[in-house]
């Protein structure tokens, strides 16, 4: 039976370790939520039939019986009424100012999170967006969370694709990645982006078969260096995008969200939220390292939440992504993109020299640092980096973060475990992507590994 989830008052589950019910039984509970499944996430008492709080902390979890001795006169009683209760989700590696703003975007997501099926849904997803507000603002037409390995043509949409939307109006399609989009001419023109255009550090422009013409797709620092073209936004845009972002993420239950690798602007958006007290979750803020200066003189920066905001550490950039075939891999993808020689390995963001100085800053500030990490070579480096940075400044508990390590080898996670890394594996890429890393990707021996957990449960 389909049952929904009810995270909101899961809240102060995250406040203190579950108990049983004749834990901390003296006086009354403020709240009592029973008659349905109360789910704990604890091995020692997985489910339970009531739970009682007390002051935002747990006071019991057990059976209807024990817990509801626990009511008083001014006890609020919610009855379920079958319904299923987690605890609040704490989120591990997100983006919710992005998540605000693809909320906002046309949906381009294939199922089970949107309907397009192929290149003339996703046109019909953008021409329809165009009529609304958002594109009126904005003057352009912005799409999010196209898939291509997801779409009848097993391929990315081109410029002439987006040209059939508009050629007066730029036209943006993000892939679902986030480290690929398809530009129309028109934006292509705004960006300065022509057939004489080089590659930038870490970014591809793809170009039409046999010429140097731009085919409209660009990757990682050839999208993100695109960020200045589009509509510049007002504080009260940004508020709004934060917002919701913060609506999606309570929808589904979450009560700590993650805003990896920010920018200052963002920052000042969260942090005016919170002085106002406009955030109804905690957000935990990880600027991008190398524009790290400002955010971490912030009073934000604390081991506890100011008004449910904080700036957390750093977080730096490897690589891309593997579905996108970005990522830097060890060894050549199964099948490489279109244009690629068969050697190809995807590409690093930084050199050796930059990635080691990044780490060595966040150590030598007492700075946490999470670096996004997907294939195997971007894996490497970050190990390399942090054993030279632990070798100088010594063994300390920093807990530095492995975001993705989706292609993590067995030698890796021994290393993760020697230097201290906490691998946050994205399984998943498993329900989306499965097939594709399989056939198209990595092959099937490295695409039946992806998202190692078991092997991090094995280390410990």
């Amino acid at each position: 039976m389909h049952r929904r989830i009810i995270g909101a008052f899961a809240a102060s589950l995250l406040l203190a370790p579950m108990a049983l019910a004749q834990t901390n039984t003296n006086g009354s509970a403020d709240l009592i939520l029973h008659g349905g499944e109360i789910v704990t996430v604890n091995d020692r008492q997985p489910q339970a039939e009531a739970v009682a709080i007390r002051n935002g902390v747990i006071l019991a979890v057990g059976d209807d019986k024990a817990v509801l001795k626990l009511k008083g006169a001014n006890t609020k009683v919610i009855n379920l009424v079958g319904r299923t209760l987690v605890p609040g989700f704490v989120d591990a590696h997100g983006h919710i100012f992005n998540a605000g703003a693809q909320s906002l975007a046309a949906n381009l997501l294939a199922a089970p999170d949107g309907d397009v099926r192929d290149i003339a849904s996703l046109q019909a997803k953008l021409r329809a967006w165009q009529q609304g507000n958002p594109a009126r603002k904005l003057g352009w037409i912005i799409g999010f969370g196209y898939d291509d390995s997801q779409l009848k043509e097993q391929r990315h949409p081109t410029r002439d694709d987006l040209d059939a939307v508009s050629t007066e109006v730029p036209v943006l399609a993000m892939h679902q990645s986030g480290h690929l989009a398809v530009l129309n001419s028109k934006a292509l023109q705004l960006a300065g982006i022509t057939a004489a255009s080089k590659d930038p550090p870490g970014g591809v422009i793809r170009r039409k078969p046999g010429t140097q013409e731009p085919s409209g797709v660009v990757e990682e620092m050839a999208f993100f260096s695109l960020m200045g073209i589009l509509p510049k936004l007002s504080e009260a845009d940004r508020e709004f995008i934060a917002k919701a972002g913060q609506d999606l993420y309570v929808r589904f239950g979450f009560t700590t969200a993650q805003e990896g690798r920010s920018t200052n602007g963002v920052n000042a958006t969260w942090a005016a939220l919170a002085e106002r007290n406009g955030l109804r979750i905690d957000v935990v803020s990880y600027p991008d390292v190398a524009d790290a200066d400002r955010a971490m003189a912030s009073p934000y920066v604390t081991p506890t939440y100011r008004n449910r905001f904080r700036i957390g550490g750093v977080k730096l950039n490897l690589d891309g992504s593997p579905q996108g075939k970005t990522a830097w891999l060890s060894k050549p993808y199964y099948k490489v993109p279109a244009g690629q020689k068969p050697e190809y390995l995807g590409y690093p963001t930084f050199s050796d020299a930059q990635a080691f100085a990044y780490v060595d800053k966040a150590f030598a500030n007492g700075w946490q640092i999470m670096a996004h990490v997907s294939g195997d070579a971007a894996i490497d480096q970050f190990i390399r980096a942090v054993r030279a940075a632990e070798g100088k400044y010594g063994k300390a508990d920093r807990r530095p973060v492995a975001i993705h390590a989706h292609t993590a080898r067995p030698d890796q996670v021994l290393a993760f475990q020697e230097l201290g890394i906490i691998p946050s594996f994205f399984p998943m890429h498993t329900f989306y992507w499965g097939d594709w890393h399989r056939q198209s990707v990595l092959g099937p021996e490295r695409g039946s590994n992806i998202s190692p957990t078991g092997w991090g449960w094995r280390e410990g």
